[in-house]
């Protein structure tokens, strides 16, 4: 079993470098200038908060944040699966935005009182950052699920294509119960309540309805390295520039 801390630091830090490269992935391609610079705002934080995560890993004795970054292959990757997927369309890059982000900021509110004082003091830091993100979110959200036929039908359809790989979020590992024993973490079974009454009391405004998660099957996997076929060619074009000359400085 990895030791408690790894596994929880290199969860969250996989986490935040994945989606903060898809995200970026709509810079220049979202459906108004204000969308455009807001993903590429967002998906610049998450890859801050992904370095800060993957400083505390090296200060833990792992590699060097960019050799941890960029020469790992899928397999050694602890990101849940949702945060692999390709961008699609907007109505589902803003569905997954919506559910991994209100995740996330319950997360590093609850970080935030870690006994693992350094964990807490980025989280502390990096829960500002994320309350925008959810306010995005929720803002769009409201929006396109309160707008026309068409909107509505689209992002109910984006919500119940999403939801199997969002509750992946809460994947566990076998450090689960030495992780909440040992007051890291509140644990993710307690995270997922908190996620299932954030995100119902938003959708509630809205005229999308949300599917009875018990019936749903998670996707599951990418905390133990069992990813999609979307991650390695990203990993990839990620690591291109790194791997000519790794010993540089950029």
């Amino acid at each position: 079993m990895m030791d408690p801390k790894l596994d929880l630091l290199y969860r969250l830090a996989d986490d935040q470098l994945i989606l903060g490269h898809r995200n970026s992935e709509w810079n220049g391609l979202g459906p108004i200038l204000e969308e455009d610079i807001a993903f590429s705002s967002m998906a610049q934080d998450k890859l801050g908060h992904s370095l800060q995560l993957y400083m505390l890993l090296h200060e833990l004795g792992e590699a060097e944040p960019d050799t941890v970054a960029f020469t790992r292959n899928a397999p050694q990757f602890h990101c849940c699966q949702l945060t692999e997927l390709p961008i699609g369309e907007y109505d589902f890059s803003l569905i997954r935005h919506f559910l991994f982000d209100h995740a996330e900021l319950l997360r590093f509110e609850a970080l935030a009182n870690s006994s693992y004082e350094p964990l807490a003091l980025v989280a502390r830091k990096v829960k500002g950052e994320l309350k925008y993100h959810v306010l995005h979110a929720n803002t769009w959200v409201k929006r396109l699920g309160t707008a026309t036929e068409e909107a509505i039908t689209r992002m109910q359809a984006a919500l119940e294509f999403t939801l199997p790989y969002a509750l992946g979020i809460f994947e566990t590992t076998d450090a689960e119960n030495e992780i909440i024993s040992s007051g890291l973490f509140i644990g993710e079974k307690e995270l997922q309540r908190r996620w299932e009454a954030s995100i119902s009391k938003v959708l509630a405004q809205t005229a999308l309805t949300l599917p009875d998660l018990r019936l749903l099957t998670p996707v599951a996997g990418g905390r133990h390295g069992q990813h999609t076929e979307h991650l390695q060619p990203l990993l990839d074009e990620m690591a291109e520039v790194f791997r000519l000359d790794p010993t540089a400085d950029w």
